[in-house]
Protein backbone atom coordinates (compact mmCIF):
# COMPACT_ATOMS: atom_id res chain seq x y z
CA UNK A 1 0.00 0.00 0.00
CA UNK A 2 0.88 3.78 -0.61
CA UNK A 3 -0.02 6.09 2.61
CA UNK A 4 -0.02 8.98 4.01
CA UNK A 5 3.01 8.77 6.07
CA UNK A 6 2.17 11.48 8.18
CA UNK A 7 -0.84 9.74 9.75
CA UNK A 8 -0.63 9.12 13.00
CA UNK A 9 0.68 5.87 13.68
CA UNK A 10 1.49 5.27 10.33
CA UNK A 11 5.38 4.98 11.00
CA UNK A 12 5.35 3.43 14.47
CA UNK A 13 7.50 0.64 13.62
CA UNK A 14 10.43 2.68 12.52
CA UNK A 15 9.95 4.52 15.98
CA UNK A 16 10.33 1.53 17.63
CA UNK A 17 13.40 0.25 15.94
CA UNK A 18 14.68 3.49 16.08
CA UNK A 19 14.59 4.38 19.98
CA UNK A 20 15.59 0.20 20.16
CA UNK A 21 18.82 0.92 17.97
CA UNK A 22 19.84 3.82 20.06
CA UNK A 23 20.72 1.50 22.92
CA UNK A 24 23.60 -0.59 20.65
CA UNK A 25 24.09 1.22 17.48
CA UNK A 26 26.33 4.28 17.84
CA UNK A 27 23.41 6.93 16.94
CA UNK A 28 21.06 4.36 16.11
CA UNK A 29 22.77 4.21 12.43
CA UNK A 30 25.38 2.63 10.95
CA UNK A 31 26.45 5.08 8.26
CA UNK A 32 26.01 8.95 8.65
CA UNK A 33 23.68 9.78 5.69
CA UNK A 34 21.02 7.15 7.40
CA UNK A 35 20.78 10.01 9.76
CA UNK A 36 17.67 11.07 7.94
CA UNK A 37 13.88 11.52 9.12
CA UNK A 38 10.70 11.48 7.66
CA UNK A 39 9.60 15.34 7.86
CA UNK A 40 8.06 16.12 11.20
CA UNK A 41 9.26 12.47 12.44
CA UNK A 42 12.86 12.60 14.10
CA UNK A 43 13.76 9.28 13.37
CA UNK A 44 14.61 7.44 9.87
CA UNK A 45 12.42 4.49 7.96
CA UNK A 46 13.41 1.13 8.77
CA UNK A 47 12.89 -0.64 4.98
CA UNK A 48 11.63 -4.31 5.40
CA UNK A 49 11.67 -5.77 1.61
CA UNK A 50 11.36 -4.73 -1.69
CA UNK A 51 10.38 -6.05 -4.97
CA UNK A 52 11.41 -4.20 -8.74
CA UNK A 53 11.62 -0.59 -8.43
CA UNK A 54 9.43 -0.64 -4.91
CA UNK A 55 9.94 -0.53 -1.23
CA UNK A 56 8.19 -1.53 1.87
CA UNK A 57 8.97 -0.26 5.57
CA UNK A 58 8.25 -1.75 8.27
CA UNK A 59 4.63 -0.55 8.68
CA UNK A 60 3.75 -1.67 5.48
CA UNK A 61 4.31 1.32 3.80
CA UNK A 62 5.31 1.21 -0.17
CA UNK A 63 7.20 3.61 -1.70
CA UNK A 64 8.73 3.63 -5.46
CA UNK A 65 12.76 4.21 -4.81
CA UNK A 66 14.69 6.51 -6.69
CA UNK A 67 17.51 6.60 -3.49
CA UNK A 68 17.97 3.06 -4.89
CA UNK A 69 20.64 2.16 -2.26
CA UNK A 70 22.41 4.85 -3.49
CA UNK A 71 22.67 4.06 -7.04
CA UNK A 72 23.92 0.77 -6.28
CA UNK A 73 20.43 -1.67 -6.75
CA UNK A 74 20.84 -0.21 -10.51
CA UNK A 75 18.47 -3.63 -11.76
CA UNK A 76 15.98 -2.93 -9.28
CA UNK A 77 15.40 -4.97 -6.01
CA UNK A 78 15.70 -9.06 -5.91
CA UNK A 79 15.96 -8.84 -9.81
CA UNK A 80 15.28 -12.40 -11.32
CA UNK A 81 18.55 -12.38 -12.89
CA UNK A 82 20.79 -11.75 -9.66
CA UNK A 83 18.10 -13.92 -7.72
CA UNK A 84 19.22 -17.42 -10.33
CA UNK A 85 22.76 -16.49 -10.37
CA UNK A 86 23.42 -16.00 -6.91
CA UNK A 87 21.21 -19.20 -5.70
CA UNK A 88 23.55 -21.69 -6.62
CA UNK A 89 26.19 -19.67 -4.70
CA UNK A 90 24.68 -19.98 -1.70
CA UNK A 91 24.12 -23.61 -1.51
CA UNK A 92 27.87 -24.12 -2.76
CA UNK A 93 29.94 -21.45 -0.72
CA UNK A 94 30.11 -17.93 -0.94
CA UNK A 95 33.33 -16.96 0.61
CA UNK A 96 37.00 -19.17 0.09
CA UNK A 97 39.65 -16.27 0.26
CA UNK A 98 41.01 -17.74 -2.39
CA UNK A 99 41.02 -16.82 -6.09
CA UNK A 100 37.87 -17.48 -7.83
CA UNK A 101 36.59 -18.25 -11.89
CA UNK A 102 34.29 -15.86 -11.03
CA UNK A 103 36.60 -12.76 -10.75
CA UNK A 104 38.42 -13.37 -14.07
CA UNK A 105 35.42 -13.57 -15.88
CA UNK A 106 34.66 -10.36 -14.14
CA UNK A 107 37.69 -8.94 -14.76
CA UNK A 108 37.73 -9.70 -18.46
CA UNK A 109 34.15 -8.42 -18.67
CA UNK A 110 35.04 -4.88 -17.33
CA UNK A 111 38.47 -4.80 -19.45
CA UNK A 112 36.38 -5.07 -22.96
CA UNK A 113 33.71 -2.42 -21.08
CA UNK A 114 36.18 0.13 -20.04
CA UNK A 115 38.59 2.41 -22.14
CA UNK A 116 41.15 2.60 -19.91
CA UNK A 117 41.02 -0.77 -18.28
CA UNK A 118 43.99 -2.96 -19.38
CA UNK A 119 44.29 -4.01 -15.33
CA UNK A 120 41.65 -4.47 -12.76
CA UNK A 121 41.81 -5.28 -8.84
CA UNK A 122 38.70 -5.47 -7.05
CA UNK A 123 37.84 -4.08 -2.86
CA UNK A 124 34.63 -4.18 -1.26
CA UNK A 125 33.45 -0.33 -1.71
CA UNK A 126 33.97 3.06 -3.17
CA UNK A 127 36.39 4.41 -0.44
CA UNK A 128 38.49 1.32 -0.38
CA UNK A 129 38.49 1.20 -4.48
CA UNK A 130 39.70 4.93 -4.41
CA UNK A 131 41.87 4.24 -1.23
CA UNK A 132 44.10 1.30 -4.32
CA UNK A 133 43.37 3.64 -6.91
CA UNK A 134 46.02 6.47 -5.08
CA UNK A 135 48.17 4.41 -3.78
CA UNK A 136 48.49 3.15 -7.80
CA UNK A 137 48.87 6.12 -8.41
CA UNK A 138 51.58 7.03 -5.66
CA UNK A 139 53.59 4.08 -6.19
CA UNK A 140 53.93 4.68 -10.14
CA UNK A 141 54.89 8.13 -10.15
CA UNK A 142 56.57 7.99 -6.96
CA UNK A 143 55.08 11.44 -5.79
CA UNK A 144 52.62 12.08 -2.96
CA UNK A 145 50.64 14.86 -3.07
CA UNK A 146 46.58 14.08 -4.97
CA UNK A 147 44.73 17.22 -6.36
CA UNK A 148 40.50 17.18 -5.87
CA UNK A 149 38.18 19.75 -6.70
CA UNK A 150 36.16 21.45 -4.18
CA UNK A 151 32.52 19.78 -3.55
CA UNK A 152 33.79 16.29 -5.06
CA UNK A 153 33.01 13.19 -2.73
CA UNK A 154 35.42 10.27 -2.98
CA UNK A 155 34.54 8.29 -0.09
CA UNK A 156 34.81 8.61 3.62
CA UNK A 157 38.55 7.56 4.36
CA UNK A 158 40.74 9.71 5.53
CA UNK A 159 42.81 9.76 2.27
CA UNK A 160 40.69 12.36 0.59
CA UNK A 161 37.65 13.26 2.74
CA UNK A 162 38.45 16.76 2.74
CA UNK A 163 36.61 20.12 1.20
CA UNK A 164 33.63 17.75 0.46
CA UNK A 165 31.22 19.99 1.56
CA UNK A 166 32.77 23.30 3.41
CA UNK A 167 30.22 25.98 4.31
CA UNK A 168 30.65 29.04 2.82
CA UNK A 169 32.88 30.28 6.22
CA UNK A 170 35.38 27.65 5.13
CA UNK A 171 35.91 27.84 1.46
CA UNK A 172 38.49 30.35 1.57
CA UNK A 173 39.56 32.23 -2.15
CA UNK A 174 38.00 31.00 -4.88
CA UNK A 175 40.78 30.22 -7.14
CA UNK A 176 42.56 28.61 -3.94
CA UNK A 177 40.36 26.99 -1.99
CA UNK A 178 41.42 26.06 1.90
CA UNK A 179 41.82 22.45 2.71
CA UNK A 180 39.17 21.42 5.14
CA UNK A 181 39.05 17.87 6.51
CA UNK A 182 35.50 16.45 6.11
CA UNK A 183 35.40 15.51 10.06
CA UNK A 184 37.48 15.62 13.32
CA UNK A 185 39.81 12.78 13.18
CA UNK A 186 41.69 13.30 9.83
CA UNK A 187 45.27 13.87 10.56
CA UNK A 188 47.18 17.03 9.08
CA UNK A 189 49.33 15.33 7.54
CA UNK A 190 46.67 13.46 5.31
CA UNK A 191 45.30 17.07 4.60
CA UNK A 192 48.58 18.58 3.39
CA UNK A 193 49.06 15.68 0.98
CA UNK A 194 45.58 17.50 -1.03
CA UNK A 195 45.48 20.15 -3.01
CA UNK A 196 42.17 21.36 -3.50
CA UNK A 197 40.82 23.34 -6.80
CA UNK A 198 37.63 24.53 -8.19
CA UNK A 199 35.78 22.80 -10.60
CA UNK A 200 35.25 23.50 -14.82
CA UNK A 201 37.43 26.50 -14.37
CA UNK A 202 40.48 25.68 -16.62
CA UNK A 203 42.27 29.30 -15.73
CA UNK A 204 42.51 28.06 -12.09
CA UNK A 205 43.41 24.44 -12.92
CA UNK A 206 46.60 25.23 -14.63
CA UNK A 207 47.26 27.87 -11.83
CA UNK A 208 47.19 25.26 -9.18
CA UNK A 209 49.10 22.69 -11.04
CA UNK A 210 51.75 24.98 -11.92
CA UNK A 211 52.01 25.86 -7.93
CA UNK A 212 52.43 22.54 -7.77
CA UNK A 213 54.68 21.33 -10.18
CA UNK A 214 56.49 18.16 -10.16
CA UNK A 215 54.61 17.36 -6.52
CA UNK A 216 51.24 15.64 -7.77
CA UNK A 217 50.61 11.81 -8.28
CA UNK A 218 47.26 12.04 -8.88
CA UNK A 219 44.09 14.59 -10.01
CA UNK A 220 40.66 13.02 -9.12
CA UNK A 221 37.65 13.99 -9.97
CA UNK A 222 34.16 12.74 -10.71
CA UNK A 223 32.88 13.17 -14.29
CA UNK A 224 29.63 13.75 -13.17
CA UNK A 225 29.71 15.47 -9.27
CA UNK A 226 26.96 13.15 -8.03
CA UNK A 227 27.51 14.38 -4.54
CA UNK A 228 27.25 17.78 -5.98
CA UNK A 229 24.00 18.14 -7.44
CA UNK A 230 24.86 15.99 -10.57
CA UNK A 231 26.85 18.70 -11.73
CA UNK A 232 28.15 18.43 -15.38
CA UNK A 233 31.30 19.24 -16.62
CA UNK A 234 31.17 22.03 -19.15
CA UNK A 235 32.03 21.29 -22.32
CA UNK A 236 36.39 20.64 -22.82
CA UNK A 237 36.92 21.12 -19.02
CA UNK A 238 38.02 17.13 -19.01
CA UNK A 239 39.72 17.27 -22.46
CA UNK A 240 41.56 20.12 -20.54
CA UNK A 241 42.24 18.41 -17.97
CA UNK A 242 43.11 14.57 -19.72
CA UNK A 243 45.96 17.49 -21.76
CA UNK A 244 47.37 19.00 -19.00
CA UNK A 245 47.61 15.27 -16.97
CA UNK A 246 49.31 14.04 -20.14
CA UNK A 247 51.68 16.80 -20.63
CA UNK A 248 52.60 16.90 -17.10
CA UNK A 249 52.90 13.36 -16.25
CA UNK A 250 50.16 12.96 -13.75
CA UNK A 251 47.97 10.27 -13.65
CA UNK A 252 44.60 10.86 -13.76
CA UNK A 253 41.55 9.40 -12.23
CA UNK A 254 37.91 9.70 -12.84
CA UNK A 255 36.08 8.68 -9.90
CA UNK A 256 33.21 6.41 -11.98
CA UNK A 257 31.31 5.10 -8.21
CA UNK A 258 28.29 6.75 -9.43
CA UNK A 259 28.32 6.66 -13.04
CA UNK A 260 30.08 3.60 -13.28
CA UNK A 261 28.07 1.09 -15.87
CA UNK A 262 24.74 3.09 -14.62
CA UNK A 263 25.60 5.62 -17.42
CA UNK A 264 26.16 2.63 -20.13
CA UNK A 265 28.79 0.14 -19.66
CA UNK A 266 31.78 2.31 -20.38
CA UNK A 267 30.84 4.98 -18.18
CA UNK A 268 31.35 8.72 -18.05
CA UNK A 269 34.76 8.18 -20.31
CA UNK A 270 32.32 6.74 -23.08
CA UNK A 271 29.98 9.42 -22.06
CA UNK A 272 32.47 12.15 -22.57
CA UNK A 273 34.94 10.03 -24.85
CA UNK A 274 37.87 11.45 -22.65
CA UNK A 275 39.79 8.29 -21.17
CA UNK A 276 41.56 8.47 -17.93
CA UNK A 277 44.79 6.50 -16.39
CA UNK A 278 42.76 5.46 -14.02
CA UNK A 279 38.88 4.90 -12.38
CA UNK A 280 37.11 3.60 -9.55
CA UNK A 281 33.61 1.30 -9.62
CA UNK A 282 31.23 0.45 -6.74
CA UNK A 283 27.73 1.15 -6.29
CA UNK A 284 26.07 -0.36 -9.86
CA UNK A 285 28.74 -2.46 -10.15
CA UNK A 286 27.40 -5.05 -8.02
CA UNK A 287 24.00 -4.98 -8.46
CA UNK A 288 23.28 -4.63 -4.43
CA UNK A 289 26.03 -6.45 -3.43
CA UNK A 290 29.44 -5.27 -1.44
CA UNK A 291 32.10 -5.18 -4.77
CA UNK A 292 34.60 -2.27 -5.74
CA UNK A 293 36.99 -1.88 -8.57
CA UNK A 294 39.51 0.30 -9.70
CA UNK A 295 41.07 -0.41 -13.35
CA UNK A 296 43.40 1.68 -15.27
CA UNK A 297 46.35 1.54 -18.17
CA UNK A 298 48.88 -1.62 -17.52
CA UNK A 299 51.64 0.85 -17.09
CA UNK A 300 49.42 2.36 -13.36
CA UNK A 301 48.82 -0.77 -12.78
CA UNK A 302 52.11 -3.48 -13.07
CA UNK A 303 53.64 -2.28 -9.83
CA UNK A 304 50.36 -3.85 -8.21
CA UNK A 305 50.89 -6.75 -10.85
CA UNK A 306 54.58 -7.16 -9.52
CA UNK A 307 53.80 -6.69 -6.05
CA UNK A 308 55.89 -4.08 -5.72
CA UNK A 309 52.41 -1.48 -4.90
CA UNK A 310 50.68 -3.60 -2.01
CA UNK A 311 47.64 -3.77 -1.83
CA UNK A 312 44.88 -6.85 -0.28
CA UNK A 313 41.29 -7.42 1.25
CA UNK A 314 40.02 -10.37 2.38
CA UNK A 315 36.59 -10.19 1.30
CA UNK A 316 37.72 -8.47 -2.33
CA UNK A 317 36.11 -10.19 -4.79
CA UNK A 318 34.25 -13.06 -3.29
CA UNK A 319 32.29 -15.42 -5.24
CA UNK A 320 29.16 -14.47 -4.17
CA UNK A 321 29.58 -11.01 -5.01
CA UNK A 322 31.52 -11.54 -8.20
CA UNK A 323 28.91 -13.58 -9.43
CA UNK A 324 26.50 -10.98 -8.66
CA UNK A 325 28.50 -7.85 -10.28
CA UNK A 326 28.87 -10.79 -13.26
CA UNK A 327 24.85 -10.56 -13.53
CA UNK A 328 24.55 -7.29 -13.32
CA UNK A 329 26.95 -5.91 -15.90
CA UNK A 330 25.74 -8.61 -18.53
CA UNK A 331 22.48 -7.36 -17.74
CA UNK A 332 24.04 -3.50 -18.28
CA UNK A 333 25.63 -4.64 -21.39
CA UNK A 334 22.04 -4.94 -23.00
CA UNK A 335 21.53 -1.46 -24.85
CA UNK A 336 17.79 -1.88 -23.99
CA UNK A 337 18.62 -2.07 -20.47
CA UNK A 338 20.67 1.04 -20.05
CA UNK A 339 18.35 3.08 -22.62
CA UNK A 340 15.20 2.40 -20.37
CA UNK A 341 17.09 3.76 -17.86
CA UNK A 342 18.05 6.82 -19.04
CA UNK A 343 14.64 7.52 -21.03
CA UNK A 344 13.24 6.76 -17.84
CA UNK A 345 15.14 9.36 -15.80
CA UNK A 346 14.80 11.79 -18.63
CA UNK A 347 10.90 11.87 -18.66
CA UNK A 348 10.82 12.49 -14.65
CA UNK A 349 13.29 15.20 -15.29
CA UNK A 350 11.16 16.82 -18.06
CA UNK A 351 8.26 16.06 -15.40
CA UNK A 352 9.84 17.77 -12.29
CA UNK A 353 10.99 20.80 -14.87
CA UNK A 354 7.48 21.24 -16.36
CA UNK A 355 5.68 20.77 -12.79
CA UNK A 356 7.91 23.69 -11.55
CA UNK A 357 7.44 25.89 -14.21
CA UNK A 358 3.77 26.23 -14.16
CA UNK A 359 3.89 26.78 -10.58
CA UNK A 360 7.03 29.29 -10.79
CA UNK A 361 8.67 27.52 -8.30
CA UNK A 362 12.81 28.47 -9.37
CA UNK A 363 14.52 25.38 -9.50
CA UNK A 364 17.01 23.46 -11.97
CA UNK A 365 17.01 19.93 -12.57
CA UNK A 366 20.38 18.88 -13.97
CA UNK A 367 22.38 15.68 -14.21
CA UNK A 368 21.26 12.64 -17.10
CA UNK A 369 18.49 10.32 -17.29
CA UNK A 370 20.15 7.65 -14.69
CA UNK A 371 21.13 10.04 -12.04
CA UNK A 372 20.09 13.70 -11.68
CA UNK A 373 19.15 16.33 -8.97
CA UNK A 374 16.60 18.92 -8.05
CA UNK A 375 18.19 22.55 -6.57
CA UNK A 376 16.03 24.61 -5.60
CA UNK A 377 17.41 28.18 -6.58
CA UNK A 378 16.76 31.42 -8.85
CA UNK A 379 19.84 30.39 -10.80
CA UNK A 380 18.57 30.37 -14.46
CA UNK A 381 21.83 28.50 -15.57
CA UNK A 382 22.77 25.01 -14.68
CA UNK A 383 25.71 24.76 -11.74
CA UNK A 384 29.19 24.49 -12.77
CA UNK A 385 31.00 24.16 -9.43
CA UNK A 386 30.28 23.48 -5.80
CA UNK A 387 30.05 27.44 -4.62
CA UNK A 388 27.18 28.12 -7.04
CA UNK A 389 24.73 25.22 -4.98
CA UNK A 390 26.24 27.13 -1.24
CA UNK A 391 22.61 29.30 -1.34
CA UNK A 392 20.73 26.88 -2.75
CA UNK A 393 17.66 26.52 -0.64
CA UNK A 394 18.21 23.15 1.26
CA UNK A 395 14.45 23.87 3.68
CA UNK A 396 12.78 24.01 -0.18
CA UNK A 397 14.18 20.74 -0.98
CA UNK A 398 13.30 19.25 2.10
CA UNK A 399 9.66 20.01 1.97
CA UNK A 400 9.75 18.56 -1.49
CA UNK A 401 11.56 15.39 -0.80
CA UNK A 402 8.43 15.30 2.24
CA UNK A 403 6.16 15.98 -0.05
CA UNK A 404 7.14 13.04 -2.21
CA UNK A 405 7.47 10.44 0.50
CA UNK A 406 4.07 10.92 1.25
CA UNK A 407 2.85 10.25 -2.18
CA UNK A 408 4.95 7.07 -2.31
CA UNK A 409 8.21 8.23 -3.71
CA UNK A 410 11.46 7.34 -2.01
CA UNK A 411 14.16 9.79 -3.01
CA UNK A 412 17.48 11.15 -1.35
CA UNK A 413 17.11 13.30 1.98
CA UNK A 414 20.43 15.28 1.17
CA UNK A 415 19.65 18.21 -1.14
CA UNK A 416 23.36 18.13 -2.95
CA UNK A 417 23.07 14.62 -3.99
CA UNK A 418 20.77 12.86 -6.33
CA UNK A 419 18.14 10.62 -7.70
CA UNK A 420 19.15 7.17 -9.42
CA UNK A 421 17.06 5.43 -11.69
CA UNK A 422 16.70 1.72 -11.97
CA UNK A 423 15.94 -0.89 -15.27
CA UNK A 424 12.56 -2.14 -12.66
CA UNK A 425 10.72 1.30 -13.38
CA UNK A 426 7.85 0.21 -15.00
CA UNK A 427 5.53 2.57 -17.33
CA UNK A 428 3.00 2.42 -14.36
CA UNK A 429 5.79 3.06 -11.62
CA UNK A 430 6.73 5.94 -14.04
CA UNK A 431 3.20 7.26 -14.39
CA UNK A 432 3.29 7.52 -10.38
CA UNK A 433 6.16 9.40 -9.91
CA UNK A 434 4.60 12.16 -12.37
CA UNK A 435 1.97 12.26 -10.52
CA UNK A 436 3.29 12.74 -7.14
CA UNK A 437 5.64 15.07 -8.84
CA UNK A 438 2.70 17.59 -10.19
CA UNK A 439 1.13 17.05 -6.56
CA UNK A 440 3.98 17.99 -4.60
CA UNK A 441 4.81 21.00 -6.63
CA UNK A 442 0.89 21.43 -5.76
CA UNK A 443 1.67 21.59 -2.41
CA UNK A 444 5.40 24.12 -2.74
CA UNK A 445 3.34 26.74 -4.40
CA UNK A 446 0.29 26.87 -1.74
Amino acid sequence: MIGDIDTPGATDGSRAWHERARRSLAGGISSSARLTSTGPHPYPLYMASGTGARIRDVDGNEYLDYLAAYGSAVLGHAPDVLTKALTPVLHGGTMFGTCNTAEVELAELICRSVPCADLVRFANSGSEAVQGAVRAARGHTGRTKVLKFEGHYHGWSDVLAVSNRPDAGETGPYDRPNRVPHSPGIPDGVVSDVVVCPWNDPHALRAVLDAHRGELAAVICEPIVANNACTMPVPGFLETLRQECTDRGIVLIFDEICTGFRTGPGGAQSLFGVVPDLATYAKALGGGLPIAAFAGRREVMEPLAEGRVKHGGTYNSSPLCATAALATLRELGRPEVTEHIDATGRRIMEAIRRAAHDRRVPCLVQGVGAMFQVVFTDRATPTTRYRDLLDADSSRYAAFRHELLKRGVHVNAYSLACWFVSAAVTADDLAATCEAVEQSFDALSR
